[in-house]
């Protein structure tokens, strides 16, 4: 089992071909594009040029149509951003998120790399399909890296992580066997929202931005199978009890 490479949204073939030679070079194999403005991006002139013998990272790259059928399955979904957010999940560095990476999967559990759009990166949305915020250690005055020479410095700290027989500095909280898919908690998380409204704690006309705080307090913990499924049990119970007010 090894890490995935995601890019989302990428709007240059020419990219794509690039990050296929990155993630080559440092023996992954792994490539899903999501939404790729090109949609034959994997079989263009420019993929196949700046790929420079990395065909076959090409060949066998998943495209998927959006960021929740290609994140869903994934325990642990790294996503590269320079830019500080008021919410989402908790921001790591690049070196700790391949620490994790590393960890997960001596454990058999599954893990990606994503990047966003070469021009504004992941947006605060994309980030519901992330369990980590990850940042590159650059230049605080000119961060910006462009899609391949990201893809390649996370590739190059994953490789070195992996073949580096030190312990980690960073370790989950919990097996990451057991932790739950981001599926099980977008799925979670809608369904606690239809709870919090049935007992009308959350105004769906006026949210406040509740949700993103609640959503940002659970990826800090990094949520389990069964605590999903206990949360989604007390969401099930809130919409229940509204139902049994009605039949008064």
């Amino acid at each position: 089992m090894e890490a995935s490479w995601i890019l989302h949204d990428t709007s240059h073939s020419g990219n794509v071909g690039s990050a296929a030679r990155a993630i080559k070079t440092m023996g992954f194999y792994n490539l899903v594009l999501v939404n790729p403005r090109n949609p034959n991006a994997t079989e263009s002139e420019d993929a196949i040029a700046l790929a420079s013998g990395a065909e076959d990272v090409l060949k066998k790259a998943l495209i998927k149509p959006d960021l929740e059928s290609a994140c869903g399955p994934f325990q642990l979904v790294f996503g590269l951003s320079s830019r500080d957010r008021e919410f989402g999940p908790p921001c790591i560095s690049i070196e700790e998120a391949c620490h994790l990476a590393k960890e997960a999967l001596s454990n058999n559990a599954q893990c990606a790399f994503l990047f966003g759009t070469e021009r504004t990166g992941l947006s605060n949305q994309d980030f519901n399909y992330c369990s980590h915020r990850v940042w590159i250690d650059a230049n605080p005055e000119y961060p910006s890296l462009n899609l391949a020479q990201a893809v390649m410095v996370c590739a190059y700290e994953m490789r070195k992580t992996l073949f580096n027989p030190t312990s980690s500095p960073k370790s989950l909280n919990t097996t990451p066997s057991s932790l739950a898919s981001i599926d099980e908690i977008n799925a979670m998380m809608e369904h606690l929202t239809q709870g919090l409204e049935a007992i009308e704690f959350l105004d769906p006309q006026h949210p406040k931005k509740l949700m993103e705080r609640i959503r940002s307090l659970f990826d800090r913990t990094g949520l389990q199978n069964e605590e999903v499924q206990l949360l989604r049990g007390i969401a099930k119970q809130m919409i229940l009890a509204k139902d049994k007010r009605f039949k008064l």
